[in-house]
């Protein structure tokens, strides 16, 4: 398998299927990478350790600070103890909550957040797939020419004048 199809399989994957928790799998809030495919996580209690990501999700699908993921334990591990299993976006968020599965304590949180990607979405106007691959560590600014900049660099001129 090539690696565009394998990507392309693995995105699909990704944003298509929803997965709800079975009974050793656990909801998890990312809390940062370090490095070498091992992300820090925090439980739903509050517990904080390493997982790491499994070799069909590198280099095909990222993971940020703050991003929600289905773990499972492994045994053999001490500093990592789980793997992910799936990635879940604003519409798994959604379906897992509605069938009853999501955190309590995840819940405003999560709620804020599947509102606020809904509402960008709507400003956006692009399609679900798109959402996967936009660089979110750029800030997406908006410039508008105003006169404020003649009028500084007037006041400067001002200041040179006083002393």
């Amino acid at each position: 398998m090539s690696k565009a199809t394998k990507r392309k399989h693995v995105t699909k994957e990704v944003l298509d299927d929803y997965v709800l928790p079975e009974d050793n799998q656990k909801i998890v809030k990312i809390l940062g990478g370090k490095g070498n495919n091992l992300h820090e996580i925090e439980t739903s209690v509050g517990e904080k350790y390493l997982v790491s990501m499994p070799t069909k999700f590198r280099k095909n699908v990222w993971i940020k600070r703050g991003d929600f993921v289905l773990i499972q334990p492994i045994e053999e591990g001490e500093k990592v103890k789980a793997e992910i299993v799936a990635i879940l976006y604003a519409e798994q968020i959604k379906y897992i909550q509605s069938q009853g599965k999501w955190p309590k304590e995840f819940v405003p949180l999560a709620s804020t957040e599947v509102c606020a990607d809904i509402s960008s979405d709507d400003d956006d106007s692009s399609s679900g797939s798109d959402d996967l691959f936009v660089n979110t560590n750029r800030p997406q600014c908006v410039y508008e020419s105003t006169d404020s900049s003649e009028n500084e660099v007037s006041d400067s001129g001002a200041n040179k004048d006083d002393d």
